[in-house]
């Protein structure tokens, strides 16, 4: 099963320095496709979309994320159990549905497709992640901790910015860290929530790939699949950190 799953892969990066525009027989070895990215004005753009969706969609969900799980752990009332539920719901629910139903929210409010849209949609399904995360750390905090900095003359914000954001903050950088990797590479919501305009680089290379072979999207792949990894290792190495 693992060959499988990782044999295409492979293929892909190893086709991504063919010399063969044909991309069906191997032709010699060429970083060519990797100099083309940067000449593709529409696939580059495209990049730079996907980053600042990316960006502004890890921003907004860790301020959410983290303050959710805050507050969760930091206050007893009813329901917490239907809203933890509630929250982890777009973590497990079928990206169709979740497209689908963010175009009819958006339509019904009169919401015009853009960057607006997608980076509401990712954070949808993102901050769930960083709350997690947090949650996880905050199961291991010492309550004394927030006693003692304000029996010292703190605030209840200044604990919370000077002692607790410092102790979650491996919980912090690795749910940043997984909402990054999740909006860059999202393809199924953002392709019922964007527009024309606001088309990010999944989109793009989802189109190209219909219309046939192009040895510069295995070179734009590549770049993805070695960032996405390095994203995921970095966010793993944080959790046992966190841990």
């Amino acid at each position: 099963m693992l060959i499988f799953f990782y044999l295409p892969i492979v293929i892909l990066v190893g086709y991504s320095f063919n010399a063969s525009r044909l991309n069906i027989v191997w032709a010699g070895f060429t970083l060519e496709w990797y100099a083309a990215i940067w000449r593709d004005a529409v696939l580059v753009g495209a990049l730079y979309n996907s980053l600042y969706v990316a960006v502004v969609t890890t921003v907004v969900a860790v301020i959410l994320g983290t303050g959710a799980a805050w507050l969760l752990y930091r206050y007893r009332f009813p329901g917490v159990r239907l809203i933890n539920t509630l929250v982890f719901i777009p973590m497990i629910i079928p990206e169709v549905i979740m497209g689908v139903s963010l175009l009819i929210f958006f339509v019904a409010v009169q919401l015009e497709l853009g960057f607006a849209t997608i980076i509401i949609s990712h954070v949808t399904f993102c901050f769930p992640f960083v709350m997690v995360a947090v949650q996880a750390r905050l199961a291991g905090l010492d309550p004394a901790l927030e006693e003692a900095a304000q029996d010292l003359g703190a605030t209840p914000w200044q604990a919370f910015r000077k002692v607790l954001v410092p102790y979650l903050a491996p919980a912090i950088v690795s749910g940043a860290l997984m909402s990054f990797t999740l909006s860059l590479d999202e393809l199924i919501v953002t392709y019922f929530t964007a527009s024309a305009a606001t088309r990010t680089l999944p989109l793009e290379i989802f189109g190209r790939v219909k219309k046939g072979l192009d040895p510069t999207l295995n070179a734009i792949s590549t770049v993805f699949i070695v960032s996405t990894v390095l994203l995921v290792v970095a966010t793993e190495l944080l959790k046992k950190r966190a841990r």
